[in-house]
C-alpha cells in the first residue's frame, strides 16, 4: 500500500505530508557505548587533554581554549560526565570539571586483544625478515 492508502504508486497530494519510514529499533547504550561515544568527538578528547595536563578546571577556564559558545562546550561536558570521564563540582557560581581516568582503562582492556593481535604480527613479519637473505646492497 502508498502513502495515500490506496494501494496504487502514485504520491500523496501535494501538501499532504508521507508518513514517516520505518520505526528504528530501539538501542540500547551501555557504558562502553557511551565512552566511545564520548571518545570519538575531538573537542571532548582535547577537553579531557586539558583537564589531564592542567588539573580540575572552571567551565569558563575550558571555554578559554575553544571558538565556541559555553553552550555548546557544556553540551560536551555532559556528555563527559555521563560517559564517567569527568566529574563536575560546584564552587559557588562556578562549575569546575576534574578528569576521571579510570574508565579509559575499559578502553585499554577493549585493545588489549588488538595489541596483542599485532604483536604477534609484527613478531612473525620481524622473523620473516630475520629469514630473508640480505640482498647485498650497502
Amino acid at each position: 500500500m502508498t502513502a495515500t492508502g490506496t494501494g496504487t504508486d502514485t504520491p500523496p497530494p501535494h501538501g499532504t505530508a508521507a508518513p514517516p519510514g520505518p520505526t528504528p529499533a530501539p538501542q540500547t547504550t551501555t557504558p562502553t557505548d557511551r565512552l566511545f561515544a564520548a571518545l570519538a568527538n575531538s573537542t571532548r578528547r582535547e577537553v579531557l587533554r586539558l583537564l589531564r595536563d592542567g588539573g580540575p578546571q572552571s567551565v569558563q577556564a575550558l571555554a578559554d581554549h575553544f571558538a565556541m559558545r559555553r553552550p555548546s562546550l557544556s553540551e560536551h561536558l555532559k556528555v563527559l560526565r555521563e560517559a564517567g570521564l569527568v566529574s563536575e563540582q560546584r564552587s559557588g557560581r562556578q562549575r569546575i570539571y576534574r578528569l576521571e581516568a579510570s574508565p579509559l582503562a575499559d578502553v585499554q582492556d577493549w585493545l588489549h586483544p588488538y595489541e596483542r593481535f599485532w604483536r604477534e604480527r609484527l613478531t612473525g613479519l620481524g622473523a620473516l625478515l630475520d629469514r630473508m637473505p640480505d640482498d647485498g646492497a650497502t
